[in-house]
């Protein structure tokens, strides 16, 4: 049976309070009551909750990360990062999901409130910026990872989307297309909007304008990419290449583009952004825009740490990591 305080404090005759002042060093505690209540738990073998202990600190040494969903196909990636570091520096790690909306931000906060954590590190789930805020001006140390939105009230770790994007338009006029086709994410998304930016300004440097009719707003999905294109070739859009700004819909582009006979690379190229696994076993393979996931994630959880220990405040503002351009197949040079 597993010895519990009560067991120290009965066998120590002081009271539980005396033991766990004794335990986190906190109180006035007499030596000689001290070294008795230090004896028993000896004798005893008494190891007490870490959990517990930190909480008696004002600490819990456990951070908690927030993410839509385990099935976005980079989400891995970034909490791989996290958990890495996280344990190196001996903290442990509380995983939230988001799948059910209200009722799961709800037991989110609960846990805030019970102080189950030390902070929180977020890949913002649809719909959430709101609660998460106002954790925030509450005290809550977080950091938002993949900053969508362009909040620069919160501590952040992103990418250089817009130079990521610049990349790719500058390899397809290098390469002799001029009319591309691009399908971008949800177009409140920060990151959604720099891609854009970036791409297209590259293209007006070089005199080629890209009309609204070669640019759709997407979801990020298969089946976006997919329907993106067989609406485009169904209403006799030409173009050259697209520019998917997320691999998932470069890879339903792949699929119309096939199913309708036209080859790739010869005569649509195709790029995409992310760099996910399965960028590198499409067919053909896929040039995309690599996006560092995993040190995304290690940048995040070091910058929390670094504030819990007291090394460096957690300010406002973005750490931001270098893109790089990945050529395969697709879109060769």
């Amino acid at each position: 049976m597993r010895v519990t305080i009560a067991d120290v404090a009965r066998n120590a005759a002081v009271s539980k309070t005396t033991v766990s002042r004794v335990l986190n060093g906190k109180g006035e505690v007499d030596s000689e009551t001290a070294d008795r209540v230090r004896a028993v738990i000896a004798e005893l073998g008494y190891v007490p909750s870490s959990r517990a202990v930190g909480l008696a600190r004002g600490h819990s040494r456990t951070l908690a990360m927030l993410v839509p969903s385990l099935t976005w196909p980079w989400v891995g990636e970034v909490l791989q990062g996290v958990a890495d570091t996280v344990e190196a520096a001996g903290y442990g790690l509380l995983l939230f999901t988001c799948n059910r909306g209200e009722v799961s931000m709800a037991q989110f906060t609960s846990q805030v409130s019970a102080r189950a954590f030390d902070g929180v590190l977020v890949i913002e789930p649809e719909n959430t910026l709101r609660s998460i805020a106002l954790l925030h001006r509450q005290g809550l140390p977080m950091v938002l990872v993949d900053d969508r939105g362009q909040r620069p009230d919160f501590p952040s770790v992103s990418t250089t989307n817009a130079e990521g994007a610049a990349a790719a338009a500058s390899h397809l006029l290098t390469t002799g297309r001029r009319a591309p086709l691009v399908i971008t994410g949800p177009r409140h998304f920060g990151c959604v909007q720099d891609r854009l930016t970036g791409f297209v300004g590259v293209l007006r440097e070089h005199g080629v304008t890209q009309p609204v009719s070669r640019v759709a707003e997407g979801d990020f999905t298969v089946r976006c990419g997919q329907t993106v294109v067989e609406r485009a070739l169904s209403e006799g859009v030409a173009f050259d290449s697209v520019f998917a700004h997320n691999d998932l819909s470069a890879t339903g582009a792949l699929h119309a583009l096939r199913s309708a006979g036209r080859r790739v690379p010869d005569d649509v190229a195709v790029i995409g952004f992310d760099d996910i696994p399965i960028a590198a076993y499409t067919e053909p393979p896929l040039t995309t825009v690599r996006q560092p996931m995993r040190a995304m994630g290690v940048a995040a959880a070091r910058r929390m740490l670094d504030h819990l220990g007291g090394v460096v405040p957690l300010e406002a503002g973005p750490t931001v990591l270098p893109t790089e351009f990945v050529i395969r197949s697709s879109a060769p040079g």
